[in-house]
Parts: C-alpha cells; structure tokens; sequence
C-alpha cells in the first residue's frame, strides 16, 4: 500500500483549511468594518477626486497609471451607496469637504477586497516554498497581522491593488516553475504572468521591479536544474522558451494598452476649473484629440507618460527638520521608521482616536533578522571554504530582487514614504521562510524540524500580540496619551501622540517651520 494512500483524509485536506482558516482571519484584520472612519485621510483625497471624474467621463492626467483609480470608481459604480451623487470633487484633483452622509463603502471596496485577497496568495507561496502547511500558515500571519499593511490596505488608496499584482507574479512565478513541464498549465501561467505584469504596471510604477522575475524565468526555462545561473547544457527546446516569451509579452501588452485605452477613451469632458484650464499641460494636438473625442493611443500614453515625469519634478525632497514632514530616508524603512499619523480627532477630549502607518514591531524585526542572517550565509559560504548551502540560489535571488528595490529607490529625489517599502517587506518575508529551511544550527543548538516548529509557532503568537498592541492605531479606536506613550518604544520611529513633544534623536523642526 502506497504511503499517500495510509495518509487519514483530515491531513489531505489540511493545506486547504488551513487556507480558508487563514482568509478568514485575514477577512477580520482587512475587510471587517472598512467604512470606519467615514473620514478622508492621507491620499484618499486624490484618488477619490480621480475616481469620480471617471464616474462623470471628465478628463484629466494624473501622475500613477489609472488602473487601481478605474478599480476606486468601480466600486462605487457597482455599491452606488451616495445614490449618484458622485460628482462632487469633478473640478478639482484634491477632495476636501465631504458631503452629508457621504459612503465610502464603493470607494474603498476594491483596495481593502485586493488587500485581503493577498493574504490567500501569500499562504500559497510560503506553501509552495515550504511544502509544509502549518508553516505556510503561521508564516502568513507576517502579512494578515502587520498593523502598517492593514491600515494603508483599508482606505481607497493604490498600495494594496499593485501589492496583490505583485504577489500575484511571484505565486505564479513559483506555478511556473512547478508546472514547465505540463501541456496546459505552462502556457496558462506564462499568460497568466504577462496579464498581471500588465496590470501590476498599470497601477503604479513602483511595480516595474517585478520585471526581474521574467529573464530569471528565462534562465530557469533553459537549464535542466533548479539553479538558474547554471551552465548546463540546455534540455528543453527553443519552442518552450519562445512560448513562454510570446505568450507573457502579447498578455503584457494587450493588457497595458488597453487599460490606457479604456482610460483614454472615458475623458471625454473638460472642466476649466482644473489645472491648464482642464487640460493638464497637453500638447495642441492632445487637445485637439480630445476636443474632438477621438483617441490616439500612442501621442496620449506618450504624453501621460511625460506628465508623470512634470509631476514627480515638483515634489519635493526629504526634510526632516520640517514640522510636518511624513517621509523617511529609504534606509530608515527595514527599522520600520518613520510613522505617519495620517488623521486624528477626541470626540470629547478625554482621549483620542488615531489613524496611524505604524509597524507591528515584532514583523519587521523578524524580516530585518531574516535579512540580516540571508546575507550573512551568503557571505559566510562565499568565504569559508566547504561551507554549502542548500538554499544558495533561491537566498540569492530574493536577496537581489531586495537589493535591487533599495538600490533603485535610493536614486529618487522626491520625498518617499514608509509605505513605499511595502515590496521589498513582502519579498523579506520570502526571503525569512528560506532562511528557516537552510538555517541547521543556531550557536550551538541543533535546529531540528521539532525546534523550527516551536520557532515558527512562537513567532506566530508574538506577532498576534504585537497586532493586538497596536491595533488601536489602526482601527480609529479610543486611546488615551498615557496609552500611546506606551508604544513609543524606538525613537526612530518618530511616534507621537498629539499631546507629544518631539523627541527625534535625528532631526528637530527649525524654529522658523515651529
């Protein structure tokens, strides 16, 4: 008798539950009560002036991709909960007073739904690296239970829509591998992958890192190993390789134009009260196109290309010495630094609720350390002769897809925020789990698969109680001063209540900024 055939059923189908318990949690951390606050805050005041020119057919460019807005105006398309009434914020790309009794159920449906839809994706990938269940599960809580990624994820903001295509390719990147040799799953996958590097880049540019997969797939596709960087003679044929390259550019393409395309054709009606008399710097001949209702895919993506380029010159640069300075220099990020209180009130002045980007200290302190003893194995068995690691490949190319993302972002001038570290923490979370897996022995403890377990199992209880202890901040619920001080535990996050002094050891306000 086979040995699968001796396994109970319970455990055959123990993958699956876990995952649905797993969704289930993540449905609680993500999607629960997403209307609360009814209040606008950080960059929803953009994004949903953006959504409700698409609901009017107004046109107007803004400087991110328009796929997450067109996402923003479809729920409120399907939800209709303000009862037509959505065109308040038309003539101007900055929302400020909301209407009586205004919804923001169709809003910030889509973000907060592709927000929690990631946690599912992300127990399939730990799933596919770790072949074991319970691991997948408790490595998930990295994701479901991060106080920073579930407050951007529920407001109707872009974050969370490029994070799910972004995990998206990296699930399908590990399908990939895993089905090259099947008749139908390869092609479907290969599509699949160049549909959502389409929609991951037309979202938001920050995307454009998951590039890097594709010519590591390319390598992988043309050696018989698991080692893409190995010189061995080639097994599978051309045609395989071309398959996989026509395939993800024709789904990159048709996807990526007609996202624009659709966008394009929808602003059809200029309103003079916005920038450039409504048309946004455009050049005579867009003018003319949209004066006439007529659409040039080629001159308009061209020139919302450029705008994007106008529109990242006029920001400014990093300035701690600013009082109201929210940004942080990319290296500051792996510490979780800096916090943004994106919006406050006391209903009645005895204490306070807070909607606050605050990490849950006990997850990036786990991927920093995973971070920290990748790069250390990597250097040690480069260095020490005879040391071998089963997991070398793999640790390097996630340590690279992580040191390309900071590389890059170190060369933007324009001031950037703690949220724009969201992909490389996702990639560290990978990058964690194949650490566990190479990690044999710590000093001079033997790390058996038992002792990984209580490791993982620990983690996963830290992480909830971290969750729990900074929840608050996420969930605009009551807190007093002495409370929060409580959390202000490392000073590079920058963490305040309102009734705080500053005490940055970095950088203090000028007096003139006072």
């Amino acid at each position: 008798m086979s040995r699968l055939s001796q396994t109970p059923n319970w455990l055959k189908s123990q993958p699956v539950l876990l995952g649905i318990i797993l969704t289930i949690f993540a449905f609680f951390t993500f999607f629960w009560n997403y209307t609360n606050p009814p209040y606008l805050y950080w960059d929803e005041n953009y994004h949903i002036a953006s959504a409700q020119k698409y609901l009017n057919g107004t046109f107007f460019m803004e400087p991110h991709p328009p796929l997450a807005k067109m996402l923003i105006a479809a729920g409120e398309a399907i939800f209709d909960a303000n009862e037509g009434l959505d065109d308040e914020f038309i003539g101007t790309d900055y929302a400020k007073e909301l209407p009586g009794g205004f919804s923001f159920q169709g809003y910030r449906f889509f973000p907060v739904l592709f927000g929690w839809l990631i946690a599912p994706l992300m127990y399939l990938i730990f799933l596919l690296i770790t072949r074991k269940p319970i691991w997948a599960f408790l490595l998930s809580f990295l994701y479901v239970f991060d106080t920073a990624l579930v407050t951007h994820s529920r407001a109707a903001m872009l974050d969370s829509i490029m994070l799910f295509f972004c995990v998206a390719l990296v699930a399908l990147y590990f399908l990939i591998l895993r089905y090259k040799e099947n008749k139908n799953g390869f092609p479907l996958t290969s599509l699949l992958f160049g549909i959502v590097f389409g929609c991951a880049m037309a979202t938001k540019a920050l995307a454009l890192i998951m590039v890097l997969l594709w010519p590591l797939l390319i390598l992988h596709l043309r050696t018989d190993s698991q080692n893409p960087f190995a010189l061995a003679r080639p097994k599978f044929s051309p045609q395989k390789i071309g398959q996989f390259f026509v395939l993800t550019i024709a789904g990159f393409l048709i996807t990526y134009v007609g996202i624009w395309q659709l966008h394009f054709s929808m602003g059809k009606t200029v309103v003079d009260s916005l920038p450039d008399k409504g048309y946004y710097q455009a050049s005579e001949s867009y003018k003319a196109l949209v004066d006439a209702g007529q659409v040039d895919t080629q001159l308009m993506l061209r020139e919302n290309l450029h705008f994007l380029r106008h529109y990242s010159r006029g920001v400014p640069s990093l300035n701690l010495c600013k009082s109201d300075e929210n940004g942080s220099p990319f290296y500051f990020w792996p510490l979780g630094a800096r916090s943004i209180n994106y919006r406050w009130e006391t209903p009645d002045g005895s204490y306070y609720q807070y909607i606050t980007l605050q990490a849950n200290p006990i997850i990036w302190g786990a991927a920093l350390l995973g971070l920290i003893l990748a790069f250390a194995l990597l250097i040690g068995s480069a260095i020490i002769p005879g040391t071998k690691l089963k997991y070398k490949n793999e640790l390097l190319i996630w340590c690279g897809m992580w040191t390309a993302y900071m590389i890059a972002v170190s060369q933007i001038d324009r001031v950037m925020y703690l949220y724009h570290y969201f992909i490389p923490l996702l990639v560290s979370f990978i990058i964690l789990s194949y650490v566990l897996l190479e990690l044999k022995q710590l000093g001079t403890v033997k790390l058996t698969d038992g002792k990984k377990n209580w490791i993982i199992l620990i983690l996963g209880l830290l992480i909830f109680a971290g969750f729990q202890f900074y929840r608050p901040l996420t969930y605009y619920e009551p807190i007093d001063d002495k409370a929060f001080k409580k959390r202000m535990v490392f000073p590079l996050w920058d963490l305040r209540c309102v009734n705080c002094e500053r005490g940055s050891k970095l950088a203090l306000p000028l007096k003139s900024e006072e």
